[in-house]
Parts: C-alpha cells; structure tokens; sequence
C-alpha cells in the first residue's frame, strides 16, 4: 500500500472560540477555476482565523445522477484532492461526507416543514439548475428537496459565515429564512429582532452571512456562460500546463483586428483581472487594448496562461502525493466526519430541546 501523507492524521482542536463557517460543493468531478475564485481561495484564507467546516455534498449528487453511484464515490474523493491541492489544510479544517452525517439528514426533515413549497420552487438557483440541466419535469422529488438539503448542511454547523459563489446566494436566504423562523416558532424570538440579536435573544441559530469571493462568476472559456464542467467551458485545477495555454487559447472575445478598440468588460479581461497580480500591468493592458493600441487577443491570452500556470502549479505539486492515494483521502474524511458529527449532534440535540422532540439523550459513534 502507498503511504498515506496524512495518514492517521490526529484530528485538530475543533470546536474553537473562533468564528465557525461552512461551505461545501456538490461532486461532479474536478474543481475548475471557477471553484477557486469563487470561493476556496476564501476559505484557504479563512481557515487560519476561522473553525472551519467543508462539506462534500455526496447525497445532493444523487438528486440528478442516482444511476451512477461509483461515479459519486469516485468524484467524491476526487475533489478532496483537489481541495488540498488549493490549500485547504485537513489540520486546520474538517473536510467531511454529508452522507456520514445523519444529523443532517434529520434536520433536513424537519425543516422541510418550516418552508412553503411555492417557495423552495421559486428559489432562482433551483429554477436555473432544472433548466441548464434540462431536467425538464422529470426531476426527482429529491431534486428540490435539496435545496431544503441545503439550509440543513449550513444550520447542523451553526455558522456566521458561508463562502459561496455568487450562484449560491439564494439558496443561502432560504437558509437564512429558516433559521429566523426556527427561533421565532420554537425559540421566542420576536419577528421584529435584528439578525445579528437572534442568539443573545435566545435563537438556536446565528442567522449567516454570505462570503463571496473576490470574483462571484468567473465566464467560462467559451465567452458565454458560467464556467462549468458540465458545459465544457472549464479549465480545472488539475489542467497540465499545455492543457491551460490551450483552453486560454479559446476565451471568445469576438475581436477581430489589433487595432480595433476592445471591450475591456470582455470574458478575457475577467482573467486579466482575476489572475494577473500586478496592478499596474493590469492597467497598462486595459488601456492598450481599450484604445486599440496594437495589442492582440493572443498576446493578452499568453499573459493569462502564464499567470494561471504560475498560480496552478503549487497546485500541482500539493496533489501529486494523494495520486492514486484513496487511502490517504478516506483517513482524512475519516477525521473530519468525527469532527463534523461532534458539532452537528450538538445543534440537532439543541434543535430537538428546542421543538420538543427530545424525550432521552443519544450518542453516536463512527466506527
């Protein structure tokens, strides 16, 4: 067997006093740029000042692809390698599996009953997903009960914070809405209080706050949508360095000559002003290019690749260890479920006190 790098790694000091956030995504194979801009960068920087928490969302995969288990399997423990490629550290942070935690699953039913069906179907992302997906009205019951899913995975960990990309966001209201209403019904809390007064007003729940990254929709390579593994617009973490300079190669901006004034609100100066560090080079290129000063769509794409490869390549080097390691991956989710199940029992037994479900003590334990 390939020795592990984390292996057997001892879990850290969580829960702290610091802050708590939760932030998590769905496996669908391979984190893109987007991912990263969006929001891991935030949460490498996060983890340092935060208690952190992230989330591999096995279960919502089945709301769409339930005939492919052993891909979500295989997906699953794909993007925990590319979250410590990015620099999440499992010391600091607990990565874990959403199906290991069945608090989750139990909140998710009982908030299903706090929120009106129009209104998880009016959830802008939900309507977006059935439509890119064009899942068309043979979606499963299960598809927008994960939006409810959802406001369950944030409120097990009691969060103040969630980084999430610009998408996510209204699915983070809905989380908002039943944390405010949760304390109202089963904790007192006026309907009239501030959300920053929920607990000191005897709420179980903080209500949280959105953390969007620096860059809350990165285009994809195609110059039209959002990027997205599923729309083949995407340049992935793991990308070799030829593979990046080509797909910078097909960013479509729609310019045709050097000396033509360029749109500096283009799909490649999104990249320009994401990736390339220094400012003043940034400055000098829009300028250029804005005036059509002899600047070329294939010169500033040069730029853009060589700015990605630089940023991707510790990358690259984090995740060659964990290749082919699944052993090395399962030790860390490992950890990072007994963390996870420890906060998450906490809530669900201070949620049962709450709405008077709670007739005896129980304790679990992860085999």
């Amino acid at each position: 067997m390939t020795p592990s790098p984390q292996s057997k790694s001892q879990p850290a000091s969580l829960p702290s006093s610091k802050p708590r956030i939760l932030t998590g995504d769905t496996p669908t194979g391979t984190l893109h740029l987007g991912h990263w801009v969006g929001s891991v960068k935030r949460r490498v920087e996060l983890q340092t000042t935060h208690e952190c928490y992230f989330l591999i969302a096995n279960m919502h995969a089945f709301t769409t692809r339930a005939e492919h288990a052993a891909d979500i399997r295989r997906d699953s423990i794909e993007i925990v390698r590319d979250y410590l490629a990015m620099g999440i550290d499992p010391k600091l942070s607990a990565i874990f599996l959403q199906s290991e935690v069945p608090a989750i699953a139990e909140l998710t039913f009982l908030f299903a009953m706090l929120l009106p069906f129009n209104r998880v179907m009016r959830n802008p992302t939900l309507k977006d997903e059935i439509k890119i997906k064009n899942l068309g009205e043979t979606y499963s019951f299960g598809f927008p009960l994960y939006a409810v899913g959802q406001t369950a995975d944030i409120l097990a960990f009691r969060p103040t914070g969630v980084p999430v990309g610009e998408d996510q966001v209204p699915h983070l209201e809905m989380t908002r809405e039943v944390a405010r209403r949760f304390n109202q019904i089963f904790c007192g809390v006026s309907e009239h209080a501030e959300d920053a007064d929920h607990e000191k007003l005897g709420g179980t729940f903080p209500i949280p706050h959105a953390d969007v990254g620096a860059v809350g929709r990165l285009m994809g390579i195609d110059g039209v949508n959002k990027m997205s593994k599923s729309l083949g617009n995407a340049i992935f973490i793991a990308d070799p360095p030829k593979e990046v300079q080509k797909k910078v190669g097909k960013i479509f901006t729609g310019r045709k000559t050097l000396t033509e004034p360029g749109d500096i609100n283009n799909s490649l100066f999104q990249y320009v002003d994401a990736f390339i560090l220094d400012p003043a080079r940034v400055a000098e290129l829009k300028d250029r290019y804005a005036r059509g000063d002899n600047l070329g769509d294939g010169h500033v794409k040069q730029e853009v690749a060589d700015a990605l490869n630089q940023l991707l390549e510790p990358m690259r080097e984090r995740r060659r260890p964990y290749e082919g390691n699944d052993d090395a991956i399962i030790d860390i989710l490992r950890d990072g479920c007994v963390r996870a199940n420890r906060v998450a029992e906490e809530t669900l037994a201070m949620v049962k006190d709450a709405a008077k479900l709670s007739y005896f003590p129980r304790r679990l334990t992860l085999g």
